[in-house]
């Protein structure tokens, strides 16, 4: 006999319930159109010998949260005459919650303009500031506070610094809130041809482009593997799809075919959409994200016997891979650390895909044997076509 058979109805009650808990999870979570329950800014340094331009821009919603007074007319949009009614509020936000320090001092930032833009379905509130000029042997100091005790809050500020040319990028979330880049400069040397003689010159000695080295808390790769990891967990649509997939009855094999056919695509879509070879609108993605769902689960609902969910699934698979996309697309990762960056994303996002696929198996096993399993993976299957057509109409109206 089986251990399975062994197993007393009142455990697989239980994992009934604990099924219908996860559900419940993915259900209770997401209270946005994106579902997505990041928080996320992006920050774009510029240095010269001149000058230090840094970018900063914000959700609005954040912006809404962190400062409720801002929207006067409750309509949870801000515009750009409330950002010029509330200009001194938004500037002290945004200097109590950055600072840029040269060394050990830090630098008052010049605010020059502060608007709306929009990147792909979000709107952020940008702010262009003006900091001094870095020589070479200083040292930059980004230290970002926003949320920083609001362990709730799923925070990631996403830089991209240039200095003379030379790129560099990272994630700032959680505890690792500081990034540091020193300027350093080879200079060239001066040579003359042998028995000639070298006048002092009154002008200043011309260098290289200098070769700016970025040290931070966490390595680069490492902040973008956790950044791919708490994006997957945070998607409350994506595990929805992947809770949908999996809870059909389904043979090891055939389970195993369509998590290799979500992988491979994902990671195709995902890969050209981060380096602008494909460009879908999120306009179009979010909603067909959405209506992924609801088809995966009507078909949980009318059809007993499932085959090829893998070709299916790959076809979604490229849908999804552009919205795990989204969140890298407008940082504008240099050539030199896209393989690293986006690989260490993109493992990331596998490995806690992975690590539900574990946990599931043994419960699934266990509700392929049960009584009640038809009823269960109907039940289930018909909230997530709810949840997923709340989706698809939210995102198709916004």
């Amino acid at each position: 006999m089986s251990i399975f058979n062994k197993i007393r109805p009142k455990v697989r009650h239980l994992t009934l319930l604990l099924l219908s808990i996860i559900l419940f999870t993915c259900i209770s979570f997401p209270h946005s159109t994106s579902a997505h329950a990041y928080s996320v800014s992006y920050t774009k340094i510029t240095m010269d010998n001149k000058n230090t331009e840094v970018v900063f821009s914000l959700d609005t919603l954040s912006v809404l949260e962190l400062i409720p007074t801002v929207d006067k007319n409750k309509n949870y949009i801000l515009d750009q005459t409330e950002i010029k009614e509330n200009a001194h509020h938004l500037e002290e936000l945004i200097t109590e919650g950055l600072t840029l320090d040269k060394g050990n001092m830090e630098q008052s930032p010049n605010i020059k303009k502060m608007k709306i833009v929009k990147k792909e379905n979000k709107e952020f509130l940008s702010i262009t500031m003006s900091f001094p000029a870095f020589a070479p042997g200083e040292t930059l100091v980004f230290n970002d506070g926003f949320y920083y005790n609001d362990t709730g809050t799923n925070y990631v500020n996403l830089i991209s610094a240039s200095y003379l040319g030379e790129k560099s990028e990272a994630a700032l979330e959680g505890k690792n809130r500081t990034w540091t880049m020193l300027i350093t400069e080879m200079q060239q040397e001066q040579q003359s041809g042998e028995g000639e003689a070298v006048q002092p010159s009154t002008e200043p000695k011309q260098t290289e482009k200098a070769h700016p080295v970025k040290t931070t808390t966490s390595s680069s790769w490492f902040s973008f593997l956790k950044l791919g990891m708490n994006h997957i967990l945070t998607g409350y649509d994506h595990l929805l799809f992947l809770l949908s997939l999996l809870i059909a009855r389904q043979t090891f094999k055939q389970i195993a075919a369509t998590i290799t056919a979500f992988t491979i695509a994902h990671s195709i879509t995902l890969t050209l959409t981060v380096i602008g070879i494909i460009n879908i609108p999120a306009g179009f993605v979010e909603p067909a994200i959405a209506l992924s769902i609801c088809y995966v689960s009507l078909e949980n609902i009318f059809r007993k016997k499932i085959n090829y969910r893998w070709a299916l699934t790959f076809v979604f698979g490229l849908i999804h891979g552009m919205g795990f996309a989204d969140i890298l697309k407008e940082m504008n990762i240099p050539k030199s650390a896209l393989a690293i960056d986006l690989a260490s994303f993109n493992i990331g996002i596998e490995i806690i895909q992975l690590a539900i696929v574990i946990l599931l198996l043994p419960l699934l096993t266990i509700l392929y044997r049960s009584k009640y399993s038809r009823k269960a993976i109907v039940s289930i299957s018909f909230f997530a076509f709810l949840l997923g057509a709340i989706w698809l109409i939210e995102r198709l109206v916004s």
